[in-house]
Formats: C-alpha cells, sequence, structure tokens
C-alpha cells in the first residue's frame, strides 16, 4: 500500500515537473511573439495580415504533423469540441486585439500590459469554482506592484498610444478566458488535440476578418517580411503545443503565473532587436516578477480534482465515460 502511494506521489511530482517546463518553454515561445510581430508591422505588414497569417501556417503545419504522424489525435468528443472552439473563438478575437495594438505601441510596454492576463485567469476561475492556493494567492499580489511598475515609461502618452493600451487590455482579460475554458476540455483531451482544434476556431476567426477588412496585401507586397512572419508562426506552432500540455498538468493559473516570464524575454529581445530602453521602475517589476516565479518551486503539487459545477461545467465528457473509455477507439 505505502509502495503505491510513493508511486503515486511520485508520479504527481513527474507531471508537475513536466507541467512547469512546459509552461516556461510556452513562455520562451510567446515571448519571442511579439519581438517577431512588431517586426513583420515595421517591415510594412499589416496588424491583421500578420495574425490571420501565424495563425493559418500554424494550425495547417499542426494538422499536417499529426495526419502524418498522430492521426490518433484528431478525435475528440462533441463537448470538447464545443470547448475547443469556444476558446479558439475568444483568444482569436483577443489576438485581433493583440496585434493591433502591437501597431500603436512597443513591443516591450504591450507584453507589460498583456502580463496582467493572471489577474483575470484568477477572476475567471473563481467564477469557475476552482479553487486557489495560498502561495499562488502570495504570487499574485507580488505580481500586481510588479506590474505596475513596468508599465511606467517616464514619457507622455498620445491618444494613439491609449487605444494601444486599451486594446492590450482587451486582448489580456480575453487570453485569460480561454485559458480556464480549455483546462476544462484538458482533463480528458490530450494537449496536442486541444492545441490543434483550439488553433482552427483562432483561424476561422481572424483569417475572415484579414480578408474582409480591406487591408488584404498581396505576398508580394510583403515580400520582405516573410522571415519574421514565419517565424512567428513557428513560435506560435510550438508555444501552443507547449502551452497546452502545462495547463493539462498544472492548471491555467500556475501556467499563467509561470507565463509571466515570457515578460522577460520579450523586454530584454526588445532592446537587443528593436532597440528600445526601460527604466529602473520597470527593471525593479522585473525582478518582482522573478520572485513571484521562484515561489513556484516552493509551491507542493496538489491534487487537482476536476471542478464541478462552475459556469463551465458543461464542457465536461459524459460522465459515463472516463478517459481511457474515450479514447478506446484512437489504438
Amino acid at each position: 500500500m505505502d509502495e503505491t502511494l510513493e508511486i503515486s506521489v511520485k508520479k504527481k511530482i513527474n507531471l508537475r515537473a513536466k507541467g512547469i517546463n512546459a509552461a516556461l518553454f510556452s513562455a520562451f515561445f510567446l515571448g519571442l511573439a511579439p519581438i517577431f510581430g512588431k517586426q513583420a508591422i515595421e517591415m510594412g505588414v499589416n496588424p491583421l495580415g500578420v495574425v490571420a497569417m501565424r495563425t493559418l501556417f500554424a494550425t495547417l503545419l499542426l494538422f499536417v504533423a499529426m495526419l502524418l504522424f498522430q492521426r490518433k489525435y484528431l478525435y475528440i468528443y462533441p463537448a470538447g469540441l464545443i470547448g475547443c472552439l469556444m476558446a479558439g473563438i475568444i483568444n482569436g478575437i483577443g489576438s485581433l486585439f493583440y496585434y493591433s495594438a502591437l501597431g500603436k505601441i512597443d513591443a516591450g510596454l504591450g507584453q507589460m500590459l498583456y502580463m496582467l492576463y493572471p489577474f483575470f485567469v484568477a477572476f475567471w476561475m473563481f467564477l469557475d469554482k476552482q479553487s486557489i492556493s495560498r502561495i499562488t494567492i502570495y504570487r499574485l499580489l507580488i505580481a500586481v506592484p510588479a506590474v505596475f511598475l513596468v508599465v511606467q515609461t517616464g514619457e507622455n502618452s498620445s491618444g494613439e498610444v491609449w487605444i494601444g493600451i486599451l486594446m492590450m487590455l482587451v486582448s489580456s482579460v480575453l487570453y485569460a478566458l480561454h485559458l480556464p475554458v480549455n483546462q476544462r476540455v484538458l482533463y480528458d483531451i490530450p494537449a496536442p488535440t486541444v492545441t490543434l482544434y483550439t488553433l482552427l476556431a483562432m483561424s476561422v476567426v481572424v483569417v475572415p476578418t484579414y480578408l474582409l477588412s480591406g487591408q488584404y496585401q498581396h505576398p508580394v507586397e510583403i515580400n520582405g517580411a516573410w522571415v519574421p512572419v514565419l517565424m512567428l508562426t513557428l513560435v506560435t506552432f510550438f508555444s501552443r503545443l507547449t502551452l497546452f500540455t502545462g495547463v493539462k498538468h498544472l492548471g491555467g493559473l500556475q501556467t499563467a503565473l509561470l507565463g509571466l516570464s515570457e515578460l522577460l524575454i520579450t523586454l530584454i529581445l526588445s532592446i537587443i532587436w528593436l532597440g528600445e530602453s526601460l527604466t529602473w521602475m520597470q527593471w525593479i517589476g522585473a525582478g518582482l516578477i522573478c520572485t513571484s516565479l521562484f515561489l513556484v518551486a516552493i509551491e507542493k503539487p496538489q491534487q487537482r480534482p476536476k471542478p464541478q459545477g462552475g459556469f463551465l461545467g458543461w464542457l465536461s465528457s459524459p460522465q459515463a465515460l472516463s478517459p481511457r473509455d474515450i479514447f478506446r477507439t484512437r489504438d
């Protein structure tokens, strides 16, 4: 009995470690996204075109990879599909706001504002009746002044910049909402499956928006910007896979908090590649974010039972089926 318990504890620790590693890799890739996105915009691609092309190409890349090597992951049950589509639509709209904002403000400032999403995730999870640990609350409290400090640019902002700030905040709220939606589905479905159908729904939102916006650009017109667009596609592809792996093993809020490290990636690269700069207050804020990230190492693994009820409860798989039953047709 003790041996069984020990094996169970080790398994939980290994899964948690896998989730932490996946969340950190996701943060690294997501930290690169605004850099390549900003480069593409500065090279003449309009923001809607950037989000449409990177999402569509990432979706096609993942679909082809799964079709050739892991066809079993194409299966999904109806409620799970609806959940993925809902999350994709929410995040697709958020992506439109994100890249539109990126066309108006610096990549570093935009990512700082975007980093408010863990607070919004906590709010959505509270509404969904999911528990939040005490140390997670402490980490959120540390992150509050951190985010306040990093948005201190020391410059007067124009009306255009404030529009960009508002757009980025809307994007942050919507990104936060899609995480608990996907977390519900990830209790029963592998991360690659969730990634594919979420990206598919995002493409259904962003591609028609781009084509109908009147801002369509012929591929020849953006010839010089293909490198950052393709790099953005790759980081989108890998960030989505690792993101949902992190959500599956850690939960939406823990993954979001680890995702704060993407801010540091963006800030450092925005200085090196884009020539942006930070104030001393922003560096203090970055230090507080590092402190918040360190606390995840001392947090004990918790049993995360599948939440019952909540406004997202309907996304669960049928009660009569276990996860093994659901995926039996894959073999």
